[in-house]
């Protein structure tokens, strides 16, 4: 346990309320696993091809996991992300040894419930905040499920994946400085937080009518941060927003610009997992909505946009100066006006 967020906790409470796997037999889940490490390493191939960028000898892990192995990672992942936010916020409001007890158990077993979700809907991952090098997540179970949902082509879906998933590697070790100015960013949104309680008791209370929308439907679709975010940090959020659309959108655009002789129905898995995008029951979509998810969807789909805009106009070598430095990112308004990144950036 760590301050005000007890992590073996929530890790735990994630497993006991994640959804049960498909049911496959021994043979069949040994089958799946060794299917995907194989497209991991094929998919590396096409994008090199289609990225023309150059990735360094790989020293991320490739990982096939469970759900409790991606449950595992990501919790540990967040730790690191989220303690010493925890730490400067109680040694502004010291809580006393009970009241951190208290409140270590109770954000604890809220941030596994939501995780616990999650562990249910990612099918990869490209995950840098527990492993200095990065490790590439297959979430098999998760795959088994989504293929016979839309009743695809098990190889070509998971080939599917594996591209879009080895594409978020190369993004991450090809531009060396990437990493790292995704990391200053998330401190940047950590120094924002007000140590002030009060200052987020009178936030919390003016969340309460927007939560109250996003239940119905309405809202821009980016979550609860969204709505309590102050000004300072909507302006960081924006820059993650921007860079996220970016990287989202490029993985997109490669995972679907491959040749149809290499994965024949990805047209058809294309359509199908769009719809499934759009889909779920109404606990799901409100879920989506309250922990930002439809913000995410739309990252695939307006940075998928904006790559496919700049390659059309400045070809993909033009379209690679966008990971020459951090002042050639797109913002988020150029991400919806792509002519207005390759003016400024082209000329």
């Amino acid at each position: 346990m760590s301050g005000l967020v007890d992590w073996e906790l929530a890790a735990g409470t994630a497993k006991r309320l994640s959804p049960a796997p498909p049911a496959v037999s021994r043979v069949e889940a040994d089958a799946v696993v060794t299917e995907l490490y194989r497209s991991a390493e094929v998919a590396a191939a096409h994008v090199a091809e289609l990225t023309a960028l150059h990735e360094p000898p790989v020293t991320a892990l490739t990982r096939v996991v469970d759900r409790f192995g991606w449950i595992d990672v990501n919790v540990a992942g967040m730790a690191n992300v989220m303690n010493p936010i925890v730490e400067r916020l109680v040694s502004a409001n010291p809580v006393g040894r009970v009241g951190e007890a208290v409140g270590g158990r109770i954000t604890g077993a809220q941030a596994g419930a939501i995780m616990a979700f999650l562990s249910g809907k990612v099918l990869g991952q490209f995950e840098f905040f527990d492993r200095a090098d990065g490790q590439l997540l297959l979430v098999a179970p998760n795959l088994v499920s989504v293929e016979r949902q839309l009743a695809v082509d098990p190889s070509d879906f998971r080939l599917w994946v594996c591209l879009h998933e080895v594409t978020h590697r190369v993004q991450f070790t090809a531009v060396p400085w990437l990493r790292s100015h995704m990391h200053a960013e998330v401190d940047a949104l950590s120094a924002t937080i007000d140590p002030d309680p009060a200052v987020y008791r009178e936030r919390l209370r003016s969340a309460v009518g927007e939560l109250a929308g996003l239940a119905r439907g309405h809202g821009d679709g980016e979550g609860i941060m969204s709505i309590l975010a102050t000004p300072e940090q909507r302006a960081v959020l924006d820059r993650i927003t921007a860079m996220m659309s970016l990287v989202e959108g490029h993985a997109e655009y490669v995972m679907n610009a491959v040749s149809p002789t290499v994965i024949p129905s990805q047209k058809s898995i294309e359509a199908r997992f769009a719809s499934r995008r759009r889909g779920g029951n109404p606990l799901d979509r409100l879920m989506r909505r309250v922990l930002g998810l439809e913000a995410k969807t739309r990252q695939y789909v307006d940075g998928a946009a904006f790559v496919r805009a700049v390659v059309d106009k400045v070809g993909i070598g033009g379209f690679n100066a966008v990971w020459t430095s951090q002042q050639t990112l797109p913002t988020k308004p150029e991400i919806a006006h792509p002519a207005d990144w390759v003016a400024r950036v082209h000329g």
